[in-house]
């Protein structure tokens, strides 16, 4: 059974659980099981859903901002006033990274493969939007930046946009890889990490809990808490019936998604 995400009622508590009952709603993740009517998971894999939040926006929140948010916090350390470019900008991952960079508030060059996702992450607070398939996205960066180049990147996306984006960065830059959803993992020249003065750096979800656990935790009560006051919110571009998670599949895996998708449960 695929699926990670999860958004739901407690239905039933194990002996010794404490903090929750059955009635409460809960988010969370597992590595796989999330696409079907129930799941069994730890008692500390879930938070409790804020008030006023929906199941949609709970189960569509949780890897993805947490992904984005340690990404910029704690990796690249982005601030006010920076300038980050977000590669596959308006995916998961990326569409988070748009919307807590401006939150933070940093200056966002958003780069996209089509106009229908490059004006949805201009609605999402994006002052820069480069369309990667038709344009020079280094020159458009540096254009975008009177030719001093970005602060940082952050690349969930790789293949053939990582090196431009590299060569885009100012010096003492920051590049921060998190996967790989061009199917390709780039090779970057090292030349241009001594010529400048670059830190790249990888930041993966799972690891980070256990590599850097202070970081991870004040993330983690930063991040809820913008979500528990509406600052931020996760943008759901298509829904699909339980009974169609293959085809919900096949809709990211084809590069169509927008934002976040979810399987909804009848």
């Amino acid at each position: 059974t695929p699926g990670s995400e999860f958004a739901g009622e407690v239905v039933a508590v194990g002996a010794g659980v404490t903090g929750f009952a059955p009635g409460d709603l809960v988010a969370g993740s597992v590595l796989v099981g999330a696409f079907a009517e129930y799941v069994a998971v730890q008692a500390r894999a879930v938070t409790r859903v804020p008030d006023g939040v929906g199941l949609d926006a709970a189960a569509a929140f949780g890897v993805t901002y947490r992904t984005a948010y340690f990404a910029l916090r704690s990796t690249a350390g982005i601030g006010a006033g920076d300038t980050v470019v977000v590669l596959g900008a308006a995916g998961g991952v990326g569409l988070a990274a748009v919307d807590l960079a401006v939150a933070l508030g940093a200056r966002v060059i958003a780069a996209a493969s089509s106009p229908e996702k490059l004006a949805l992450c201009t609605a999402r607070g994006a002052q820069v939007v480069v369309d990667y398939d038709r344009q020079n996205l280094r020159d458009e960066i540096k254009a975008a930046t009177d030719g001093v180049g970005a602060d940082a990147v952050l690349d969930p996306v790789g293949g053939r946009y990582a090196e431009p984006a590299l060569r885009a960065l100012a010096r003492g830059g920051r590049f921060v890889t998190l996967g790989y959803a061009s199917g390709q993992i780039p090779s970057i020249p090292l030349n241009l990490v001594l010529l400048k003065g670059i830190t790249v750096c990888g930041m993966e979800i799972r690891t980070f809990f256990t590599d850097h656990p202070e970081d991870a935790a004040r993330d983690t009560a930063e991040l809820h808490e913008m979500f528990a006051a509406g600052r931020i919110a996760p943008h759901i571009g298509a829904r699909f019936p339980l009974a169609e998670a293959g085809a919900a599949i096949r809709f990211v895996a084809d590069r169509r998604a927008l934002g976040k998708v979810i399987v909804e449960l009848p």
